[in-house]
């Protein structure tokens, strides 16, 4: 679904940003002008545009806030850091060492602070135990009742942040009665670009202590544990299902079977190639740092972990798995996943038609969510 440029990943990109207009992470607008300034394939001049939006829509924060519009403030603060996010996107060569990819990723997590704490219903950001160190997550908790909730617990994927979780779900679980734990797992986030952790295949050594924290909070409803993933993410969580037997749902949005089979698609050009590419260029930089590769040959052997053959069949709770008609990167896979599930589930796939064709369904979270959170509503509280 061609969106704003002809080169595909600058399309799914823009496409991502200005879908988080439902729940006020963008202006169709601000994304339109953004994206006009940027030629195609020109990876400065899209952080550079980016930013620039960004920081006028802070501007526009900081003076509603100092004249008291909290709700203005919020929203403004909720869209600049959906596009710090995005003007970071593509500085991937060396992030580590790359200072304006460091201050654009502080300030779409700042900003985003700033705004949970305008919202109108409890917040909390939380710490979150794992082996000798923590993981970063934030706790939002469903207004209107005293009494224990279902949780859903949630994740992104290869490339997501704590602050994009808000929009990708979180909007959408409040609204509709759930608490909600997201965090940033290892190779995600702050987790990777403060703490350093990389990726683990075994995501179950993840989810689980995330598990143990959720169990404490006297909020939650602890017989109904949710677990969803997206992107990657729905490799991760399916595999963390597999192992963790206080879940009580999972949701993969999408299902993915094997990472090695796409990466291994997507890199069989030689490197010189690939990296005249936008999206292969991007995903081979965001995989050796993700993941803590050297080269190429490294990410590559790395992702061969990353499969749920032979563990799929252990995941006992009921199951919903989301399919995009036109996945660009986990084509097909979604339905191998259901396929092999031999618990309770459901597969529901998404039409281009419909406009939910893309991977993830980006431009299209209010239908994901009605099909998702309506069957966790008849699993959990009929």
């Amino acid at each position: 679904m061609k969106f704003l440029f002809d080169d595909e990943s600058f399309s799914f990109e823009a496409l991502r940003a200005a879908g988080y207009a439902t729940y006020a992470g963008a202006e169709l607008g601000e994304v339109l002008v953004t994206c006009r300034e940027i030629p195609e394939t020109d990876e400065r001049a899209w952080s550079r545009e980016w930013s620039a939006t960004a920081a006028r829509v802070e501007q526009i924060a900081r003076d509603s806030l100092a004249a008291g519009h909290r709700v203005s403030a919020r929203e403004a603060l909720f869209r600049a850091s959906n596009y710090y996010r995005t003007a970071d996107f593509y500085r991937r060569e060396d992030p580590a060492g790359d200072a304006e990819s460091t201050r654009l990723s502080r300030r779409s997590q700042e900003t985003f602070a700033e705004a949970v704490t305008l919202l109108d219903y409890e917040t909390q950001s939380v710490r979150i135990p794992y082996g000798e160190t923590t993981l970063p997550g934030y706790l939002y908790l469903s207004p209107g009742t005293h009494t224990p909730r279902p949780l859903v617990i949630y994740h992104g994927g290869f490339d997501s942040t704590l602050e994009e979780d808000y929009f990708a779900l979180v909007a959408g679980a409040i609204s509709r009665g759930y608490h909600v734990l997201t965090f940033d797992g290892p190779g995600q986030g702050s987790a990777l670009r403060d703490q350093g952790l990389h990726f683990r295949p075994d995501w179950e050594a993840v989810v689980t202590p995330v598990v143990d924290f959720a169990m404490t909070l006297p909020q939650v409803d602890t017989t109904k544990l949710a677990l969803a993933g997206t992107s990657l993410g729905g490799y991760l969580a399916a595999r963390a299902a597999a192992f963790e037997p206080r879940l009580a749902a999972c949701i993969l949005h999408d299902g993915v079977y094997s990472l090695a089979t796409t990466i291994e698609a997507m890199t069989s050009a030689s490197e010189a190639e690939l990296m005249k590419h936008t999206g292969s260029r991007w995903v081979i930089r965001n995989g050796k740092w993700t993941f803590g590769a050297a080269d190429l040959a490294e990410f590559r052997d790395l992702c061969q972990a990353y499969t749920l053959a032979g563990v799929v069949h252990q995941i006992n709770c009921p199951t919903l798995v989301l399919d995009a008609e036109n996945d660009q990167f986990f084509k097909g896979q979604a339905h191998q996943v259901f396929s092999e599930l031999t618990c309770e589930k459901r597969y529901i796939p998404f039409a281009e038609k419909n406009g939910g064709g893309e991977h993830c369904h980006e431009g299209a979270v209010a239908l994901w969510h009605q099909q998702a959170f309506d069957w966790l509503d008849e699993l959990l509280t009929p």
